[in-house]
């Protein structure tokens, strides 16, 4: 793993920021929610980013660049060698220490942290509150588009940080594998309907994601720690599978898991989108 934070703040951003092998990258990207039941609608931040954002941060379109368009859902990873060009075309290569970050939820930035993590890319920070903490630390903002030259990107994806069902499916079948839910709970319970059916997938532990923060900045250790023990997520000997609605939330638990030792943290990229449109997959709903 790599020596460099995995988590920056403002006043660390301000202070490196003009380092020459320094990336930082705006990865805003909005999931625009109903009031009730009902599937949310996934947006590009691109327009945002360039009405304003971090001086020098480059645009990666996690929606539209870095998602595979032939998957049938939102944010389905890419294929190792189209994620290489893209990264590389953003200016990340060997030497590159990227800084994350996003307009909105934090989420969207622990996603790329996550995915270039996949990809053997380890030199990789998140800005603590994103856009929203670096505003109101009253520092320079830009507007327009940025670019930066353009990189070598290596891929060399570590699969053992990516699940798919059948994955998913053998872990229902043995107490070595943890799975946890990073959705809202009443979702989690079946209580509000975003997917094609109610519930979680069986054995699953609930922890939202938003829990994991206080006041839009990242939880204390000590406290995400209290948060994730009683879930058997830091047990030695399980291994954890993270998942939500399209796998962007469970990013975000995974980021925290890493904080705490569990670097090996797989994240199910279908998650409840794919799992609850297929009948014939099992889901729970709390107190049947």
């Amino acid at each position: 793993m790599s020596s460099i934070p995995a988590l920056v703040d403002t006043d660390w951003l301000a202070e490196h920021a003009a380092d020459p092998n320094l990336l930082i990258v705006d990865a805003t990207t909005f999931l625009n929610r109903p009031a009730g039941d009902g599937a949310r609608v996934a947006e590009s931040g691109r327009s945002t980013y360039e009405q304003a954002h971090i001086p020098g941060a480059v645009f990666a379109d996690l929606l539209l660049e870095f998602a595979d368009q032939e998957s049938g859902r939102y944010f389905t990873v890419l294929p190792s060698e189209a994620f290489a060009r893209r990264a590389g075309a953003l200016g990340i290569g060997e030497g590159t220490h990227v800084v994350v970050y996003d307009q909105g939820e934090d989420m969207w930035a622990t996603r790329l942290w996550w995915n270039l993590r996949l990809e053997g890319f380890d030199e990789v920070s998140v800005l603590d509150g994103g856009f929203a903490a670096w505003q109101e630390a009253d520092l320079p903002v830009a507007a327009g588009v940025e670019t930066t030259p353009a990189a070598t990107f290596t891929a060399r994806r570590r699969p053992e940080l990516l699940a798919d069902q059948a994955a998913v499916l053998t872990a229902l079948e043995t107490d070595d594998v943890q799975l946890i839910n990073a959705l809202d709970p009443d979702i989690f319970d079946g209580a509000k309907q975003v997917y094609a059916r109610r519930g979680h997938i069986p054995g699953s532990a609930n922890v939202f994601w938003r829990d994991l923060k206080v006041d839009d900045r990242a939880g204390s250790m000590d406290a995400v720690r209290q948060r994730l023990t009683p879930t058997g997520a830091l047990d030695e000997d399980r291994s954890v599978v993270t998942y939500c609605g399209g796998g962007i939330a469970a990013t975000y638990v995974a980021f925290h898991l890493a904080q705490l030792g569990r670097d090996d943290v797989a994240v199910y990229d279908g998650s409840m989108t794919e799992w609850a449109a297929d009948d014939s997959l099992p889901l729970e709903i709390t107190g049947d």
